[in-house]
């Protein structure tokens, strides 16, 4: 890699396309590097993709379905809200009735807020009771088991994973250290 210094001597002897032209730091630099074409020289559309290079499916896509839902909803809108005089004069005779409007939307939202009681039921079904053993105790629980600290002082091993025990939990919750 050349230093500044060298790359500045080169291009001294670079005359600039237009008097007017000023020299900056950026000219200078952007001068200094090496272009790198993507453009495929066999391509005849014109628009300088190569295969590598074009967008990727999911951009398409979502490009594609952008504009699908726009158009939907300029559609729905205008078959919801124009009156019907004016869209047989603009030669649309075939439509819905206008009840569907109003009930498709209302029905999706109807369906996903039932569906969110359902999921929130479900959940509170399969969840044990709070008096319930089994909230405290399961398949995966592991009671502590004693650990032999024959090590110094300054190297005790570390207690393997468990669960802490329910009594040891109320006594430092809820013990009265007022008396």
């Amino acid at each position: 890699m050349q230093c500044v210094c060298e790359q500045l001597k080169q291009l001294k002897g670079y005359k600039m396309e237009s008097p007017h032209s000023v020299n900056s730091p950026r000219r200078i630099l952007s001068l200094s590097k090496q272009r790198v074409s993507f453009q495929d020289p066999d391509d005849k559309t014109g628009f300088g993709l190569s295969g590598e290079h074009g967008p990727k499916p999911s951009e398409v896509y979502g490009f594609v379905g952008s504009i699908t839902v726009v158009v939907a909803s300029v559609i729905f809108l205008m078959w919801a809200y124009v009156p019907e005089h004016w869209l047989h004069s603009i030669g649309i005779t075939y439509y819905p009735s206008r009840y569907w409007a109003l009930a498709v939307p209302t029905y999706v939202i109807v369906t996903i807020v039932l569906g969110l009681g359902f999921y929130i039921g479900l959940n509170f079904m399969s969840t044990p009771s709070p008096a319930s053993l089994n909230a405290i105790y399961d398949e995966h629980s592991r009671s502590p088991s004693p650990i032999n600290c024959s090590g110094d002082g300054a190297e005790k091993a570390i207690e393997p994973m468990s669960d802490i025990d329910i009594t040891r939990i109320n006594n430092i919750m809820f013990r009265d250290t007022t008396l």
